[in-house]
């Protein structure tokens, strides 16, 4: 059975904090906000009908209901596919993602708002389907940098090399001397990351202000360079760029020209001192090139929160090597990104419900 909850069936509180609360301050690619507005023929001044199959918790919905105090806001929770099915038929909005098959239910459908980041999985249907589509780019970033920074100091501190190990061995003694390249600084050292988006704005503001780094950056569309960045690129610059980074960093979206763009190629190309971090997805490298990578000293060291195949297989050979840092793709998660993903579709419903342009909205061809 649905979950039914009405607005009117919970106090109102205090309306949603503003879109700019919510996005990564340093974010060079500003969020993109739809030309119309999602609900410009709303045909009506009824309720809004947001259906979905995740579980709000209940102050979660009075704070979505309270960002459009002028209307009402009814959720409606289905707790399976069919009654998911038979509550499309009246929604406008939906929360979660949406397959072609779904639509077919969904004859009122303005406005899809994506439980994640990536869009990779849209088919084409959905892709063709005129509904406005939003998802929570931007929002995951605080989180998955801290996991990237985090993973690079264990690699370049020796943590994960030397000192986890003897940890586990009740055993500690230090590693080379002071003089070794056994523990090596990020100061002055160069990030390259491709993609600028949540994730790479956000790991260049951080590795530029707390770390001293120079960065370099590769984005497919033309944003205006951050001041943390010494140099920003077209992506024919790629190449070009491998060879001069310290850190090389995969933040782009995973889309048919960012698929396994880190090849064989690519880690040739790095330097022996040089390490690869994974952020955004990990179908944009090849997992078997980087083994090779790693196995022949191409290269220093990995730190990887996503994989091609997650999770990898528990024989695959990534697990071999003490100069690799791996999270099951959990960079983005933490009670603070749940605030922040409420706050933001609070925000987003508050424009819907008075007529203006959505923000973070999905250029559907480009997947992203």
């Amino acid at each position: 059975m649905s979950e039914y909850v009405s607005r009117r069936s919970f106090v109102a509180l205090a309306g949603a904090a503003p879109a700019a609360q919510v996005q990564a301050q340093t974010d060079a690619r500003q969020p993109v906000v739809a030309k119309d507005p999602a609900n410009a023929h709303r045909g009506g001044s009824g309720p809004i009908r947001i259906v979905t199959m995740y579980k709000f918790e209940p102050d979660e919905i009075r704070k979505i209901q309270a960002a459009a105090p002028n209307v009402p806001v009814e959720i409606v929770m289905a707790s399976n596919r069919e009654d998911y099915h038979r509550e499309l038929r009246d929604a406008e909005v939906v929360y979660g993602d949406l397959k072609g098959p779904d639509l077919d239910y969904a004859p009122k459908l303005k406005w899809v708002q994506s439980g994640g980041a990536g869009m990779e999985n849209m088919d084409a249907a959905f892709r063709a389907h005129p509904s406005v589509c939003t998802n929570y780019a931007r929002i995951f970033a605080p989180g998955i940098t801290e996991t990237g920074m985090g993973m690079l100091l264990c690699l370049t501190r020796g943590i994960t090399k030397y000192y986890m190990p003897q940890y586990y061995k009740h055993q500690m003694k230090p590693v080379g001397t002071v003089k070794s390249a056994d523990h090596t600084e990020l100061v002055g050292r160069t990030m390259a990351i491709v993609g600028m988006g949540g994730i790479g704005s956000t790991l260049a503001h951080r590795a530029y202000y707390g770390f001293d780094m120079k960065i370099i950056a590769t984005d497919a569309k033309p944003i205006p360079k951050p001041d943390c960045v010494a140099e920003l690129h077209s992506p024919d610059y790629f190449m070009e760029m491998v060879p001069r980074a310290d850190v090389l960093v995969a933040a782009a979206p995973h889309t048919k020209i960012t698929e396994r763009m880190f090849n064989e190629k690519v880690f040739r190309s790095m330097k022996p001192t040089a390490y690869f971090l994974a952020l955004s997805r990990g179908m944009l490298y090849d997992d078997m090139a980087l083994v090779k990578a790693l196995k022949e000293n191409w290269i220093a060291g990995a730190g990887l929160d996503v994989f091609p195949q997650e999770p990898p297989p528990n024989d695959h050979p990534i697990f071999g090597f003490n100069n690799v840092v791996m999270t099951a793709h959990t960079s983005g998660w933490s009670p603070d990104r749940q605030i922040r993903l409420i706050d933001f579709f609070a925000e987003n419903v508050r424009r819907y419900a008075n007529g203006l342009p959505l923000v973070n909205v999905v250029d559907k061809q480009a997947g992203y």
